[in-house]
């Protein structure tokens, strides 16, 4: 089977993490591949934030967790050491989908590396508010953003889980 295809059966959502940061090279790969994604008329209108300072990555998630409802010391991140934050420039009609196809890509990358990622929600509601303004003020970037979302990265502890059944008539042909 082509490994592209393959790698699209086998990725899963990871919701366990062990603590291990993984490389720079491994980062850098991702995010790399995360910006070959298509985009609407080639307008490349997203940016990646690589968090990968704990104490940041700490806050976003106590933020994330706040949007959630969920109780203090849980971690809608899962432990994940790293969180790649998707943005996608407001501007652009296409933008919600350059910035899903962006985290599409970034996970099946992880997953390539051995890696594995969650897409985490909530990043758009974290960048209308003061920490999504703060990061975006720290780093110097203008313009109107939407938090597309968080792909929480790190090595799986414990084993990938099993693909649930697909659900039948979701596909029609008309020759």
């Amino acid at each position: 089977m082509n490994e592209i295809i393959k790698a699209m059966f086998e990725r899963r959502s990871i919701r366990k993490f062990r603590p291990d940061m993984p490389s720079k090279d491994d980062i850098d790969a991702l995010i790399e591949a995360g910006l070959y994604a298509a985009s609407g008329r080639n307008f490349q209108g997203v940016k990646i934030i690589a968090v990968t300072n704990k104490e940041l990555r700490d806050e976003i998630s106590d933020e994330n967790r706040k949007i959630g409802g969920w109780s203090e010391g849980f971690d809608p991140f899962y432990g994940a050491p790293v969180i790649l934050i998707v943005l996608a420039d407001k501007s652009l009609p296409t933008y919600i989908y350059d910035g899903s196809l962006v985290m599409g890509n970034l996970m099946l990358a992880a997953h390539s590396l051995g890696l594995g990622s969650c897409w985490i929600h909530r990043a758009k509601e974290e960048f209308e508010g003061d920490i999504g303004r703060r990061i975006l003020d720290r780093l110097n970037i203008q313009g109107e953003w939407e938090g597309i979302g968080h792909c929480a990265l790190g090595y799986p502890d414990g084993e990938n889980p099993e693909s649930p059944e697909r659900k039948p008539e979701r596909v029609y042909y008309i020759d």
